[in-house]
């Protein structure tokens, strides 16, 4: 269970990291299952610097049901209408590499269709975060910090809303977002395999480049889905963690800071 001083950083920072939330075997397992499906291998060379895909199998449906990683998303999201995960949703491998792969932009990801949506790059986000209650960023394999490791923008969760606000329910494309401008303290989410960061579904982020490791870095990237958006009026005393983050931010209030939109 997270402790109470885990849950305050959580709410903070708007990212927790698991240490072993999935167990290593299994973890290998899903990096095993990811190169014989989507079709890399272990050595040099790779023939692009980033591969994406779908990836499924026993390891990987196993992971998905770690009870260390479910009893962690319970905890940050009691209260709101989350959906158990399905498996790992995408699967990205970043391979060494010093090709820019042009996808390294800071943004916040979004959580539902909308009138403009014709992929995965047009779903929408709006302030309450209808559809998306978590993001997990699952290390199937060792991190470095030579290892293009995601870096995030620290407290960036709770400027978000304000800047949402605006758009309504209607919400705005995700990649189309203003954003907090990025000068603030970033992390990076290095780790062991099996490690898992629990991520604000606001929380701006950023893919790292370049790749200086010796081997291909796989991750997955699972969202938690909510039915409907965050509970953010109920009573201070039954608020999850994640809407906790919101309203402590000041939801609605204009940002301190100026927008800029994702690339």
């Amino acid at each position: 269970m997270l402790s109470r001083p885990e849950i305050d950083r959580f709410i903070e920072t708007g990212h927790l990291r698991l240490e072993g939330a999935i167990a290593p075997d299994v973890a290998a397992g899903c990096a095993g299952a990811a190169a014989a499906q989507l079709g890399f291998g272990a050595g040099p060379p790779w023939p692009v610097p980033v591969i994406r895909g779908l990836v499924t199998g026993t390891a990987v449906a196993e992971a998905a049901r770690s009870p260390r990683l479910i009893a962690a998303v319970g905890q940050l999201l009691a209260g709101e209408r989350w959906q158990p995960l399905a498996g790992l949703g995408l699967f990205v491998l970043r391979c060494p590499s010093p090709v820019d792969p042009g996808d390294t932009g800071w943004h916040v990801d979004a959580g539902f269709p909308g009138p403009d949506t014709d992929s995965l790059l047009t779903w929408y986000v709006d302030a309450r975060s209808t559809g998306r209650g978590l993001l997990l960023l699952c290390l199937l394999t060792d991190v470095g910090p030579d290892d293009a490791p995601t870096r995030i923008l620290d407290g960036s969760h709770r400027q978000m809303p304000a800047l949402l606000a605006p758009f309504g329910d209607a919400g705005v494309v995700g990649l189309q977002a203003p954003l907090p401008d990025p000068v603030g303290p970033v992390s990076l989410a290095t780790g062991q395999a099996g490690d898992v960061y629990l991520c604000h579904p606001f929380l701006v982020h950023a893919a790292g480049w370049p790749h200086r490791g010796d081997r291909p870095r796989v991750l997955a990237q699972p969202p938690v889905a909510i039915d409907g958006g965050l509970r953010l009026d109920a009573p201070s005393g039954e608020r999850s963690p994640v809407s906790t983050a919101v309203v402590s931010g000041g939801r609605g209030r204009s940002p301190g800071s100026g927008g800029r939109s994702a690339r």
